[in-house]
């Protein structure tokens, strides 16, 4: 398997990324919502589990038909890193 992505943790088998998305507003959290919604669609590919309160978002992708993370998935998760927000300092 390749290198899991900064922020991301391999879990489980078959095997799941998880991460969690903290924001300091409910208005960050529903922008970066909207924006992994938008991921999903241009790119077909779509989180296994998604739950949210109004500072965070926990993300899980799920491995694909081998039971190992590939580079579909490592590349979508790398992706959605890119939609995060980095603090300003």
């Amino acid at each position: 398997m390749a290198d899991v992505p900064e922020g991301w943790e391999a879990r489980g088998k078959p095997q799941t990324l998880f991460r969690r998305f903290s924001f300091e507003r409910y208005g960050d959290t529903r922008d970066f919502l909207d924006a992994v919604a938008a991921l999903s669609e241009e790119s077909g590919l779509h989180p296994h589990n998604i739950n949210f309160a109004s500072t965070y978002v926990n993300i899980t992708l799920e491995s694909g038909e081998s039971g190992e993370l590939g580079e579909a998935e490592l590349g979508f998760a790398k992706r959605i890193n890119t939609l995060y927000p980095r603090p300003e300092g």
